[in-house]
């Protein structure tokens, strides 16, 4: 019998391209063919190619391939518009890399890669999206244009107002996907042309589980997110995560692992805001201040701040933080440049809090080691994520004062971070993750509600392929 062959299009950067190596795994366990095909245009970060880099060492099984493509003739637009432009742009050179495979079975397509479709259609593949965020904001974006049809522009409302939206708990304004708040600019324009698009795919694979959002669930599988288009066909897949394995055998171990080796059980908050997670230096020193008056062990991911980036990428610890921290708090904290192996430091024994920006992957690697969060969201849709985290999974507890990129305070950190880790209430929340960990056990098992959502995904293909004839 002939192996599938999947076909995996991330948009680009670091926090998509993450999600879909972890489909890919899941693809490559049930034993089908996997490539990955990755858009490299002409200004294309750093941060990504080591990324790619990183990936493709831990995951040979997979197979990686680079296709070069134009940036964006718009180099000043948002940063929306210029990949959307870019991803569109690629579509020659995907065309042609499809047509040169022997067989393609299946187009598994990230959610910015909506004009991918075209080609999709023009060479006779069925085509999927891979949503790699919560379902209930799967459920807010295939809304909105409908949404929009007669209500104001967001920026024209009160910040408190709450949006409702099928599926979901209600959403403060503020909270909201700030691309999508002036309904007359061009930026939500382009989101509500790819949300809308992204619903005329085959179906979308979400990287949830059907215990964790039985709301949006029910509201995407009954159709009332798209009111005049054909109910969608939706697979609840995950959680599919990162397993934390080393890249190799021989590969040298993080200095952070040994130093959370030496820390006793659950004693250490780890803080991780994603790969574009940085603050400015005022924030910083708050951040510090809080942890230090906490007095709790702590393991902190620190980037340049974001006007220093491009001209610092590596962080003066020194400089940023307040005038000997380092040298007290040497003996309960370890401060790390840039980048550490989340995946594994969340799983350690020793980590007792994640203080995290409630991006989709951390939250789902968080509940896979049952490890309880302190959000603090920064950009896309984290703080849309927080809501739902909150108000409706209740496996997370918020930091007040982020809202449009306000300064925490260093009393609300200590807050919090103690909240977490001495209290009855943090105590409650350590086992709500242990049992939202179990039941997402049970989904991913032998029998359990993502393996046969995944066996519908995939009795669904061969039923279009049939119908569409697809080349093979």
């Amino acid at each position: 019998m002939t192996t599938k062959t999947f076909v995996l299009f991330p948009s680009l950067g670091v926090g998509h391209l993450n999600p879909m190596v972890e489909l890919a795994k899941h693809l490559r366990r049930r034993g089908l063919g996997v490539i990955v095909a990755v858009i490299d245009p002409p200004n294309n970060d750093a941060m990504s190619a080591d990324a790619m880099a990183r990936l493709a060492a831990a995951n040979p099984s997979v197979t990686f391939r680079i296709l070069p493509a134009p940036a964006s003739p718009d180099p000043g637009a948002h940063h929306v518009k210029r990949n959307l432009d870019t991803l569109r742009l690629a579509n020659p050179v995907l065309r042609e890399f499809l047509r040169s495979l022997p067989a393609v079975d299946a187009l598994l397509l990230d959610m910015f890669c909506v004009d991918a479709l075209d080609v999709a259609a023009e060479l006779a593949i069925p085509a999927y999206f891979f949503f790699p965020s919560p379902a209930s904001v799967l459920a807010v974006f295939s809304h909105l244009p409908y949404y929009y049809r007669n209500a104001p522009s967001l920026r024209e409302m009160d910040k408190a107002a709450l949006i409702r939206f099928p599926g979901i708990p209600p959403i403060r304004n503020v909270d909201m996907l700030a691309t999508v708040k002036d309904k007359e600019s061009e930026t939500t324009k382009i989101r509500l042309y790819q949300f809308k698009r992204m619903m005329e795919g085959k179906g979308v694979l979400v990287n949830s589980f059907d215990w964790l959002e039985p709301k949006a669930l029910k509201a995407l599988a009954a159709g009332v997110c798209v009111p005049d288009m054909p109910k969608p066909r939706v697979y609840f897949i995950g959680p599919l995560v990162d397993a934390g394995k080393k890249v190799g055998n021989g590969a040298e171990r993080h200095a952070c692992l040994a130093w959370l080796d030496a820390q006793p059980q659950r004693s250490v908050v780890f803080l991780c805001f994603g790969s574009q997670g940085a603050f400015p230096a005022a924030q910083l020193k708050e951040i510090a201040h809080g942890l230090e008056s906490s007095g709790h062990r702590f393991l902190w991911t620190v980037r340049s701040p974001p006007e220093e980036q491009s001209t610092s990428p590596e962080p003066d610890l020194e400089r940023l933080l307040p005038a000997g921290f380092l040298e007290r708090s040497k003996d309960i904290g370890m401060v790390v440049k840039n980048w550490v192996p989340q995946a594994e430091v969340v799983q350690h024994e020793a980590v007792g809090a994640f203080v995290t920006h409630c991006g989709w992957n951390s939250t789902l690697e968080a509940i896979m080691s049952a490890l309880p969060m302190i959000c603090w969201p920064l950009y896309a849709e984290q703080a849309m994520n927080k809501v739902i985290m909150v108000e409706e999974m209740k496996i997370v507890v918020p930091l007040d004062g982020y809202e449009e990129g306000g300064l925490v305070k260093a009393e609300e950190v200590e807050a919090k971070v103690r909240l977490v880790m001495e209290t009855e209430e943090g105590r409650k929340l350590r086992e709500r993750l242990v049992e939202t960990r179990d039941m997402a056990l049970d989904a991913i098992k032998e029998g359990g509600s993502s393996e046969v959502a995944f066996d519908e995904f995939m009795r669904d293909l061969e039923k279009s392929r049939l119908e569409n004839g697809v080349r093979s």
